[in-house]
């Protein structure tokens, strides 16, 4: 896998790849990401950030994802094991569905745990939908442990969190 960060050229197939995993996901009663987010916008944010990666497995994009310190103020409620550790936030990571189940999550996971313990970074923390099991199960064998909750538009979320 080769991992980058994304290009203006990538916008196009990032949203259709989204797009397709939201289908993915309701085809599994699986309500968690929808018309109101995430949007091309939050993308191109997060790309004029530098925020915004990338994972090709040959000519298709197989993962996308943010990370960055950024975060919810219900965050705050999260019961983090080092509070006051150097952290960075995982945001949304989506696995092309038609790569799925050949373990690019837990790959991608390992190479952005990589690059963040090369920078210092101490913890990686996250929000994952409650009703999404796939995601549970890959951040919890992938020893990600839940510190908290928050509710949102979509349901509850927990918090997770991986020290580093």
């Amino acid at each position: 896998m080769n991992y980058r960060a994304a290009k203006q050229e990538d916008i196009d197939e990032i949203c259709a790849m989204v797009r397709s995993a939201v289908a993915e996901m309701e085809r599994h009663y699986i309500f968690q990401w929808d018309s109101l987010y995430p949007t091309r916008e939050d993308f191109l944010a997060d790309m004029e950030k530098g925020q915004l990666f990338i994972g090709e497995s040959g000519a298709d994009i197989a993962v996308t994802y943010v990370v960055n310190r950024e975060c919810d103020d219900a965050y705050q409620g999260g019961n983090w094991s080092f509070p006051g550790r150097e952290y960075r936030v995982i945001h949304r990571l989506c696995v092309n569905p038609r790569l799925q189940n050949r373990g690019i999550g837990k790959d991608t996971l390992l190479h952005i745990e990589k690059e963040l313990k090369k920078q210092g970074v101490k913890a990686v923390r996250l929000d994952v939908f409650s009703g999404n099991p796939f995601a549970l199960s890959l951040y919890r064998r992938c020893g990600y442990r839940e510190v908290g909750f928050a509710d949102w538009r979509k349901g509850r979320f927990w918090l997770m969190e991986k020290v580093l």
